[in-house]
Order: structure tokens, then sequence, then C-alpha cells
């Protein structure tokens, strides 16, 4: 993943991300530090732009710029600039409502002159062009800095792009996209690759945009590091730097009892899978001891399917009814996978909270009873890592309207419950205690498939017992089963991958992080 900037790179800063009115700050930040003219900073967003063209395969085709009268215009006009001196067919197209443009606008309008390319002017849908089917639509109409729905002629003319067939490229963010703020519903370019700057923006992280934002490059164009050192992130990007950062190698005399020992209560009649998924993946994560509550009828099954671990058996045949009577050896539980949700289990998992001090791992169906017995979620230990997709969020926190009002609501919880949240999808976000957050960098479309999420229970459980703190667990651990699951999807393709395939790539993995 590129880095935030050159001197970052150099010293090997994880990912941020940050807001619209950051990143403003960013770049009036460098333009005082460098120093630099904004006119030059906005130089350099173009020529890395037409570098990115070049670099693609797209230098040689003719282009439609679609240019506002702000500063993502301004982008788009030096960009039109620079293409057509290196000799592409360039029609610029400006979106004219009367006013004046910004100073950098008006003054690459001025460059212009002289250049070999064709500019018109849009007042209204008379004017809306035919654009070429062979052209590259370059929309650089509003940037990061829309505050309301685009509506009228704006609006109009976004439809239009869309409905053009051609290939679209945005700069900064699609126009009509928020950066901050979910857009649902309203009216936003459909690009197929959105070239940002200098880092992620919110916008690119929720599944809602998917469609909008297209394959997004992150293009460094060198705003001052000096900002990094003042300006806490809206959200941390889990990345390689940060994963490694995290990572505890193992000491040469380190022996079993080092690595703590974990209790995993999981399995139940036709759910057995849950638990051995679960179980491996907790060896795999590197537990020094795993011990397995299971229902009394699956102790053969587990015995054969994971001979590591351990096993206790539940005094009912086919479900949870009683937690084990002894809590004390176990540095952390992890509890959920394939437990079913009855009454007998609610209460087993309702005594167990209420005995334990020490932090669990509660996953699918102990989520799915927190939310159908709800004062059962006032007992979980501080420090407890909850791993939640979204229905199952829903069920415990209630109905939100959007991914950014759910990523809300997480924070919240997690800082109300004293617990990490980690909320499961494309870019699982974990939200901690303090209220720090995170987007996850690694993972894929064949992950959703049954049976990861006990996989990814079973290695934040197991890096739990090892000693890493709850938050470093869900940081490090989300990463690790994502990278796993990279692994696998690209030897087996995103449609063959079972969740059965990501233990045994845990290892691979790990050596692919710490190797760089």
């Amino acid at each position: 993943m590129q880095a935030v900037c050159n001197e970052a790179a150099q010293l090997q800063t994880p990912t941020m991300i940050f807001t619209a009115g950051q990143i403003r700050a960013w770049d009036q930040f460098t333009i005082r530090n460098e120093p630099i003219a904004s006119l030059d900073l906005m130089e350099r967003a173009a020529t890395e732009c037409a570098r990115w063209l070049e670099d693609h395969g797209y230098a040689d085709r003719s282009f439609s710029i679609f240019c506002g009268k702000g500063n993502n215009g301004g982008d788009g006009l030096a960009l039109a600039r620079m293409l057509s001196a290196k000799g592409s067919v360039v029609t610029v197209y400006i979106l004219e409502f009367g006013a004046k443009g910004t100073e950098d606008f008006q003054q690459n309008l001025a460059r212009l002159h002289g250049s070999p390319l064709t500019i018109r002017f849009i007042q209204n849908e008379e004017h809306f062009p035919a654009i070429p089917s062979e052209d590259i639509i370059i929309d650089a109409l509003l940037g990061s800095g829309l505050n309301r729905p685009l509506e009228g002629v704006t609006a109009a003319l976004v439809n239009h792009i869309n409905s053009s067939g051609n290939l679209i490229i945005s700069i900064d963010i699609p126009s009509g996209l928020s950066a901050d703020k979910s857009s649902s519903g309203n009216v936003i370019i459909e690009a197929a690759h959105t070239l940002s700057f200098q880092c992620y923006k919110p916008a690119f992280m929720v599944a809602e945009n998917e469609s909008y934002v297209g394959q997004v490059h992150i293009l460094d164009i060198g705003l001052h590091s000096g900002f990094l050192l003042e300006e806490a992130p809206a959200f941390h990007m889990i990345d390689e730097v940060l994963a490694r950062s995290i990572y505890k190698p193992r000491k040469r005399f380190s022996h079993k009892g080092t690595f703590g020992h974990a209790l995993l209560v999981a399995g139940g009649r036709g759910k057995m899978g849950a638990a051995i998924l679960a179980a491996k993946a907790c060896l795999r994560s590197g537990v020094g001891l795993l011990t397995m509550q299971i229902p009394g009828h699956a102790l053969h099954i587990m015995q054969t399917s994971v001979p590591e671990a351990m096993c206790m058996t539940d005094r009912n045949e086919h479900m949870h009814s009683a937690p084990p009577n002894d809590l004390t050896p176990y540095n952390v539980i992890g509890i959920g996978p394939g437990i079913g949700k009855e009454e007998p289990t609610a209460r087993m998992l309702e005594m167990l909270l209420q005995h334990i001090r020490k932090p669990v791992v509660l996953d699918a169906d102990a989520l799915n009873i927190l939310g159908t017995w709800p004062h059962i979620l006032q007992l979980v230990p501080p420090g407890s890592v909850l791993t939640p997709h979204p229905k199952e969020f829903e069920r415990m926190f209630g109905r939100t309207g959007n991914d950014f009002e759910r990523i809300e609501v997480a924070v919240k919880q997690a800082s109300f419950h004293q617990v990490v949240i980690l909320l499961k999808g494309r870019h699982t976000f974990v939200a901690s205690p303090s209220g720090k957050a995170y987007f996850n960098s690694t993972g894929n479309a064949g992950m959703a498939t049954g049976g990861t999420g006990d996989v990814l229970t079973g290695i934040i459980t197991g890096l739990i017992a090892q000693g890493y703190g709850p938050e470093q667990a869900a940081v490090l651990g989300v990463y690790w089963h994502g990278l796993a699951g990279d692994l696998v999807s690209g030897f087996y393709s995103q449609e063959a991958l079972i969740a059965s395939d990501i233990p045994d790539a845990l290892g691979p993995a790990l050596k692919k992080l710490l190797d760089g």
C-alpha cells in the first residue's frame, strides 16, 4: 500500500485516513511550511494524474475533461494542458454558472491559451455534448469540498456522463460523493477509477460507495510530513506496517505456558464445523494450549479432527447448558461459533459472564443471544472483543440508516461498554474503547462464505491468550486473517475459496507479513 508521503514512507508510517477538512488543512500546512504556492501544489497533483494515465496505457487516448470552477476543476485544466502537450486530443467542458472561478482555476484556464485543445462551456442541458465513444472521461467537476446533494444542471450533467458508457476516471473523489458522510440516494459520478491524493478518505472504505469510486489509486503529491505530527487521523488503516509493529517475536527459551491457555466454547448439533474451524485457527495463531468446551456428542468429532486440542464436554449431549466449573486456568475465552441460541445456552452464557473477569471474544450465536437478551450485554467484561457482521450488530445496537451511521454507533458503543467492536465487512472496521478506530486493508470477496468468521474468532482468541492486548489482537487478527484469505484466493480463486482453506494459510501469511 502506498505510503502517505515520501518522508513518511521512509519512516514506515502506517497509512492514515483523513477527512476532507483535514486534507484541506494538510494542503495549507504544506503551502506554509514547504513553502509552496497553491498553484504549484495543484501542478504536482495534475502531474501525478498524467503520470498515472501514462503508466496505465491511457496516454494515447482522447479525453473529454469535465471541470467545475473550483480547485478540482483547476486540477482538471492543468491535466488537460499536460495531456494536450503530449499529443492527446483533449476537449474541456466547463460547467458555467456565471460566477468567477477560484484564483487557481482562473490561472490554469489562462495557461490553456495557445494549447491545441477545445474548450466548451456548459450553461444548461442544451449544451450537454455527445461524447465520442472512444474518449476517456475525466471527472473534475467538484472534488471533496461538496457539502450538499447535487441538483439542477449539475445533477443532470452527472447523469448524462454516467449514461455515456465511456470509461470514467474521477480526480480526487467522484463528483457528488461526500468524503465524510453518507451520500446514499444522491446523484454521483460512477467512476471506474478514482485518482485521489495523498491518503484515503472515509468514503472509499464503505460498501455503499463501491459502485461510485471503482478502483481507488492514492497518488503521492508530497504533502508535508510534519502535518502528521500535529493532526490525529480520523481513522487508521490496518496495513502491513501497522500489523508488523504489533507482532511479538518469540524468545528462544519460550515454552507452551509462555503462549497462554485459551478456552473455546463452540459447536453444537449440526454445527461442529464452526468449532473445528475456530480451533484450528486458534492453534495456528500460536496459542500454547487450547481447550474446547463442546456438547457431549461431539467429543469423538473434535478429538479426531483437531488432536492438538484438549476437550471438555457439556452434560447435555447436543447443546451448551452450563459453563465450565473452573475458569481460572484460561487466559481468555472465545465463545459463540455454532453454539446455537436455545434458552439453556443463553443461560450458560449469562452464568459464564457473571463469573469471568478476563476478556472474552464473542462471535456468532453468542452475539445473537446478546441481541435477544440485552441484559446479558451489560455483563461482558471490559476489554472483551465483539465480532459482529452487520445483522448481528443491528440486533445488539439497533438499526442504522447507512454505513456511516453504523460506524458512528460502533465507536460510541465501544467506548460505552469499554470493549473492542470489530464490524466485519470488505474493509473490516475496528472500534476501540479509547475511540481510536481502524479500517482493514486485507481480505477479498471470496471470504464472504460460511465459516470465515469462526476462523477469525479463533485467531483473535489465540492472540489474546498469548498476551496481546484486545485492541492489538483485533487489529493484527483481522489483517492476518484477510492476508491468509488473499493468499488462498490467489491460488484457488475467490469463488473456490472455503473457510477451511484459511487456517492452513495462516503460516504462509505470517511469513509474508514478516518478510515484507
